[in-house]
């Protein structure tokens, strides 16, 4: 992988990081406390509520670690390690970090 599509890489990342912060502190009012009060809630159950507010804990979680992987990532490029397997060694093929730039498996490491 060349310096250009290191960088390219680097801006992509640094936009998902940034797209997930700003989604998550927008819906952070989601997996708050669901309160008894109907009128509140309107129309819907309390148990539709409380289903609500845990796809929204669950959706919180699965944003944290794609978080942490982006983190993982940058600091794979600032240490020049970006963009090779972490079993074999091999450079994962530019295809594949383009549809995921965290990926630290060639495919035909996944596919072991």
């Amino acid at each position: 992988m060349n310096d250009l599509e290191m960088a390219a890489m680097k801006v992509e990342l640094l936009r998902l990081q940034a797209e997930l912060q700003a989604l998550g502190d927008s819906l952070d009012q989601s997996s708050e406390t669901v309160e008894l009060d109907q009128a509140r809630v309107g129309r819907l159950t309390r148990m539709d509520a409380m289903q609500a507010q845990q796809m929204a804990l669950e959706a919180a979680r699965r944003r944290q670690a794609r978080l942490v992987a982006i983190a993982g990532a940058l600091r794979r490029i600032d240490a020049g390690e970006y963009g090779h397997c972490f079993v074999c060694g091999q450079e994962i093929d530019l295809r594949r970090l383009s549809v995921d730039p965290t990926s630290t498996r060639c495919m035909k490491c996944l596919e072991k």
